[in-house]
């Protein structure tokens, strides 16, 4: 992720509660300000002995507030006046202890009190549990966690890993990066809310002999983009991906596939079951018509091993022509007369919307420019046809496929 101020304007209630993984959540303040947030940390008593007020006061730049009696408050009532200043609400380490007091509604000192006298409609609650493997799996634990699902409570893991206790499983809490980049997804349009969407990502790989291969110069990295925006757009979304080296998108169901085969069996029963199906992927238009079972070796030889191609079938073009096809999105990366071979693209797929790009300006970078094209026009993305960065394209994506799908017939 960019140095993109995606918090800007953000008001965050950083809570602490009592865990080692308090220690984490200085990282995430600074994360979290140099996001464009401001965060106003809270702590319990509990989490004054893991980490001090002193550290927290001197990364958010902002006085910490530890108790109920706080009398900084005109008014003598920080509970009140904190929640109602917060976009959001972060408790980051949640204990146990703590999950089960926000599952009662009990509320006996600042943190707890604030959380519970928050206005609902305007100030989302999002906690990150941290505690022992057998602390979380016990029923009570997954009681509290249902409970405050219910309630609208955002829960943000846990991840999976060594434990401070010296044991590995469940309970870790999430690292200071995974959390700022879910409360920036917290705060994106749902413009895609209830939608199911596929996406192909990356290059795929075309074996000759058992370590050489036909490939092409894609990262994934747009694909990936796409899927992370269309998650956070909040649609259930499944990654088809091509042979990279890219972390998963939160949320994001993800098959790991090498050739173009492989991805077009994936992709076609899959297909059929999703509403929207882009593909990014940049797939490979022939294969090797039979593979070498051993390495095809060059000693003694003056003339360069020959092998003949045979076509991969068409992914997007036999996803386009299902009984009952998804709205398909394809990517056309061009390395001239982009708008020219992105129309022809549409017509002969047969699709309703294309995505083209100069792939020899882009792959493997980390911005770029698109031109959206469909049937009757075409324009730039961004608007001013400037380049951003893949995330920002791909979030201007998402509401563009969001107000064409509203606009299709029941």
């Amino acid at each position: 992720m960019s140095d993109r101020n995606e918090l800007q304007g953000r008001h965050i209630v950083l809570g602490l509660t009592g865990g080692i993984a308090c220690y984490k959540s200085a990282e995430l303040v600074r994360l979290l300000t140099k996001a464009g947030a401001t965060v106003q940390v809270i702590m319990t008593e509990a989490a004054e002995a893991f980490i001090t007020p002193v550290t927290m006061q001197a990364l958010s730049g902002r006085l910490v507030y530890t108790s109920q009696w706080d009398a900084r408050a005109a008014n003598n009532m920080p509970h009140i006046n904190l929640g109602r200043e917060a976009d959001a609400i972060l408790i980051a380490p949640a204990s146990a202890d703590f999950l089960a007091k926000l599952a009662t509604g009990r509320a006996d000192e600042l943190l707890s009190l604030t959380c519970l006298a928050r206005p609902r409609e305007s100030a989302a609650l999002l906690v990150a549990p941290a505690m022992n493997r057998e602390m979380w799996s016990h029923p009570a634990t997954q009681r509290n966690i249902a409970t405050l699902q219910a309630d609208g409570t955002v829960v943000l893991g846990p991840g999976c890993g060594d434990q401070a206790c010296g044991e590995t499983g469940d309970g870790r809490m999430l690292e200071p990066e995974a959390l700022r980049d879910a409360l920036v997804a917290h705060f994106q349009p749902k413009v895609l809310t209830g939608r199911t969407v596929l996406v192909t990502a990356g290059p795929t790989f075309e074996p000759i002999d058992p370590v050489r291969g036909i490939t092409n110069h894609s990262s994934g990295k747009m694909g990936f983009a796409i899927a992370r925006a269309a998650q956070e757009a909040g649609a259930d979304v499944t990654l088809v991906a091509g042979p990279v080296h890219l972390p998963t998108p939160a949320g994001v169901r993800r098959i790991d596939v090498m050739t173009a085969q492989q991805m077009y069996d994936v992709v076609l029963p899959a297909a059929a079951v999703h509403e929207v199906f882009i593909a990014t992927a940049a797939v490979a238009d022939w294969r090797p018509a039979s593979q070498s079972d051993q390495k095809i070796k060059k000693e003694g030889k003056k003339v360069a091993p020959t092998f003949e191609l045979t076509e991969n079938p068409d992914i997007l073009a036999a996803v386009a022509a299902l009984p009952r096809p998804p709205y398909c999105v394809g990517f056309a990366a061009e390395s001239e007369h982009l708008l020219m071979h992105a129309q022809a693209k549409l017509q002969r797929k047969r699709i309703p919307l294309i995505i083209g790009n100069l792939g020899p300006a882009t792959f493997g970078r980390d911005d770029n420019s698109l031109l959206v094209v469909d049937a009757q026009s075409h324009h730039p993305l961004p608007a001013d046809g400037s380049q951003a960065d893949k995330l920002s394209l791909a979030r201007l994506l998402m509401q563009e496929l969001a107000d064409r799908l509203a606009r299709l017939p029941a």
